[in-house]
């Protein structure tokens, strides 16, 4: 029986500069990083709320987040925040971008945030129903 996602591999170009990232700006705890393969590294980064892992892979060359229209995800992760307003104010003012706002929809609230590279992720806010 599957219990859950465990992991999630997002693709990039540079794992230093991601690493740092998700690290200092996002403020998620690194839970592994160790040499893997010729010139990789193998990086994982916990959530914070701890029930799954990202991987941080390096892109291969030729591939691209492809075309997707301004303001909407580039990627097929979504996280959530208890409270989005708040955590928009608190990363916005460690420099992360949002190319899409908080705005309350029909489904909830919702944002698109922007990590190092320009990869576009959807925010959500937790709902009551979650």
């Amino acid at each position: 029986m599957i219990g859950g996602v465990r992991q999630a591999i997002l693709y990039v170009e540079d794992q230093g500069q991601a690493k740092e990232f998700w690290t200092t700006k996002m403020g998620f705890p690194l839970a592994r990083d160790e040499a893997y393969g010729e010139g990789q590294r193998w990086i994982e980064i916990d959530s914070p709320d701890g029930h799954i892992r990202l991987v941080l892979s390096t892109r291969l060359p030729g591939w691209s987040a492809g075309e997707t229209p301004e303001g909407m995800p580039t990627s097929n992760v979504m996280f959530y925040a208890e409270n989005l307003e708040q955590t928009h104010q608190e990363l916005a003012a460690r420099g992360v971008k949002f190319p899409t706002p908080p705005a309350k929809m029909h489904f909830g609230w919702w944002s698109v945030f922007e990590d190092n590279e320009g990869t576009r992720y959807g925010l959500t806010q937790k709902s009551e129903e979650d």
